[in-house]
């Protein structure tokens, strides 16, 4: 499809806006600009050398695009280890359960860091199947200190 055609079906989409099945002609404005925008990404994607796609894959938004028009190259596992690596502290995927949509993920060490929120907003562009996240945290150590000074006896 060509844009001039995508136009002429968007400025139709437009025209029935005005009546009474404004909701239907505007998901078929929706859909039709999704399909154009989808269809040159296919090219822009199939035109680049994969040395410059993948360093372009750390981009939140394009890497949302590629998702949402099922371009990316990286299959959903590969996607949630790299929004993982985007994080300040440290979380390792232990699983991800396609079914449910959900990731189990584990600290790899203790302390404050990043939030759950953190990790889903990562998620979200990267790898929008996950639905749900589990955050195991690590087992915390107990600190062993000198002995306290000796007082009089």
């Amino acid at each position: 499809m060509t844009p001039e055609q995508t136009g002429a079906r968007i400025q139709e989409a437009l025209d029935h806006l005005a009546g009474a099945d404004a909701q239907e002609a505007g998901e078929h404005l929706v859909r039709e600009l999704m399909a154009l925008y989808g269809d040159a990404l296919a090219r822009l994607v199939q035109a680049l050398p994969p040395a410059a796609l993948a360093r372009l894959l750390d981009e939140p938004s394009l890497a949302g695009l590629l998702v949402l028009h099922d371009l990316h190259p990286e299959d959903v596992t590969a996607r949630i280890t790299r929004a993982l690596a985007t994080l300040p502290e440290p979380v390792d995927l232990a699983a991800f359960d396609p079914a449910t949509g959900t990731a189990r993920l584990r600290r790899t060490r203790s302390g404050c860091g990043c939030g759950e929120q953190d990790i889903e907003n990562a998620l979200a562009c990267h790898a929008p199947e996950v639905t749900a996240v589990e955050l195991e945290r690590p087992a915390e150590l107990l600190q062993i200190g000198a002995r306290p000074p000796a007082g009089p006896r």
